[in-house]
Parts: structure tokens; sequence; C-alpha cells
């Protein structure tokens, strides 16, 4: 029974760290939720323990007809079955849509719903709808999605210079074709 007292005390440490940004965090003005679903690929990230070891990283999203978004994320990890993790976002009012709070299913969301909530903040989105930066205040989450695998590496340098300008660790970023397995 130890345990409890030190889980709750490491989850109170975590809510209050990324409570501690230092600067506000802009995102893009709106986001038309039908143009942004469908699949975008994972060019890169910082690092986090869910997505250690994966690589084709991809999420998914469709609209649901009570006005939240369907997120199915998925990646490969070497000599093992694609995993996958479904989850649900909603829209934070006020924020034209450029705001998510997403929560994956799981028995601690089921138990903790609003806890478990991330931020989702889309803080770069171009015209077409064919690349995107989503990040959180804390700048500890980062992705930079496309709607192909790659990306010119003019284009991607644009979009890590991006979110430098917007205060992130962008030395930490993993690319996702530097994580692809020998063959």
């Amino acid at each position: 029974m130890r345990l409890i007292p030190g889980f709750f005390a490491l989850l109170l440490a975590g809510l209050l760290s990324a409570c501690g940004a230092d600067k506000p965090l802009a995102t893009v003005n709106q986001v038309d939720l039908e143009r942004y679903s469908g699949t975008w690929y994972e060019i890169a990230r910082l690092p986090q323990w869910f997505q250690r070891g994966c690589y084709n990283s991809t999420a998914s999203y469709s609209l649901n007809e009570d006005g939240t978004v369907r997120v199915v994320n998925r990646c490969q990890r070497e000599g093992k079955e694609p995993s996958e993790a479904q989850g649900t976002a909603r829209v934070v009012p006020g924020s034209d849509n450029a705001k998510l709070k997403v929560r994956f299913d799981s028995w601690i969301s089921r138990l903790l719903p609003t806890i478990t909530e991330g931020n989702y903040w889309i803080i770069a989105l171009d015209q077409d709808y064919q690349t995107v930066v989503i990040g959180e205040p804390s700048r500890k989450y980062l992705w930079i999605l496309a709607r192909t695998p790659e990306l010119p590496d003019d284009q991607y340098q644009a979009l890590v210079q991006l979110a430098e300008n917007k205060g992130f660790p962008v030395d930490e970023l993993q690319r996702n074709r530097d994580l692809q397995p020998e063959q």
C-alpha cells in the first residue's frame, strides 16, 4: 500500500510542473476539423515514454456525432505487432478548434477522466492542411506531422525553426526516419 501515496505525489508533481510554462503558447487562429480529419504521419517528436521504440507512427482523426474527435494513434515496434491507442479529443471552448483536450482509453482515464486529459494545441498548420505542429504550454510535448511520410528537408527545417521560436527544445527532436530499424 506504500505505492499509493507515492503515485499521488508523482501525479501531483507532474500536474504542477505542467502548469509552469514561462510564456504563453500561441496557437493558430482556427482549425477546420473536417479538413483536419484523416491520417497524419509523424515526422518528428520530442521523446516520450509512451512512444519508446516506436517508428512509422501515424495519427488518424475523425469527427464524432457529438462534436468530439476520435483519435487513433498507431506505431510499429521492432519485432512486434503494430500497437494502437484510441482516444477522444474535445475542443477547448473559445479556441476556434485550435486547442484540444485528448484522453486515451485506459483504466486510469476511466477512473480520473479530467486529470488524464492532455493538451493538444495546434501551433502551426499550413493553409492546405498538409503539415501541422502540435505542442502544449509546458513545451514538454511536440509533434511535427504531415500528410505524407516524409517532408523535404527545407520544409522540415522551417517547422523546426518555428517550434524553436516558440520555446521548444528542438535539439531533443527525434526524426521518424532516424528511428527506423536497419533493414
